[in-house]
């Protein structure tokens, strides 16, 4: 903590959509206070070069980074941050097997991090009614079907959420084929379907995020749940368990 007792805060990816919302509602958030913003471009003075990121979190020394950027550059900066001793919290999507792993490899005993491919409390109420009518809804009767939309700027395909609906589907029954079809077209800011399709009927569970508010409201929430953990690698599941206790 700094001394006036406010979370301090670093954003990576500062001059993206994310990244300049995040720090919109950092510096709006009464119990923080923004230390360092990183970027590869220098869309303001204030933002600093990403290159000098270790150095620059040894010197400023902030409680927590947020790290909403692409995969490749993600992966360098949680070895980053868990080498200057600094807490994660960590929206980027696209990981792939072998970045994951070297990703947790890097948090492991270092600091506390979170990290999650959507931080919007429906989605992973949305999470958690796929995995209940998984359970209730057998593959034998029942074909899976997802179809999940964004923005034309988005490089990943299917989404981050698209793939952990899927990971928990298969997940409880690993026999169950399921269809998934991504859309990349104009602003959405993201749409997640998942159909259950029997004979007769069908169950559809959707999701909808109209602002990426959705997202930087719940990184903020995982930011004040960070700073209270002992190193470790965390979960939307965990912090979703923290609130339900509270």
């Amino acid at each position: 903590m700094t001394t006036n007792d406010k979370i301090a805060v670093a954003v990576t990816g500062a001059c993206g959509r994310m990244g300049r919302m995040i720090i919109d509602n950092v510096t709006q958030a009464s119990d923080m206070v923004l230390v360092a913003a990183f970027d590869k471009q220098m869309c303001n003075p204030n933002v600093t070069d990403a290159t000098n990121l270790a150095n620059t979190l040894k010197t400023v020394k902030p409680d927590v980074l947020i790290d909403f950027t692409v995969a490749a550059s993600s992966v360098e900066i949680i070895k980053a941050a868990a080498g200057a001793g600094v807490r994660l919290v960590v929206g980027t999507t696209g990981f792939t097997a072998e970045q994951r792993a070297e990703a947790k490899e890097a948090v492991k005993g270092q600091v506390a991090a979170i990290i999650s491919p959507n931080f919007s409390i429906g989605v992973n109420v949305f999470f958690q009614l796929v995995k209940t009518a998984s359970e209730n809804l057998p593959s034998a009767a029942y074909a899976a079907e997802l179809i999940e939309a964004h923005h034309k700027h988005k490089i990943d395909a299917p989404s981050g959420t698209a793939v952990k609906a899927i990971d928990i589907i298969r997940g409880v029954d690993r026999s169950r084929a399921i269809g998934s079809y991504s859309i990349r077209a104009g602003d959405i800011v993201g749409d997640h379907s998942v159909l259950f399709i029997g004979d007769g009927e069908q169950l559809e569970i959707c999701h909808s995020a109209h602002s990426r508010q959705a997202f930087a409201g719940g990184a903020m929430l995982a930011t004040r749940f960070i700073t209270k953990q002992p190193p470790g690698l965390y979960s939307m599941d965990d912090l979703m368990a923290s609130m339900s206790v509270s």
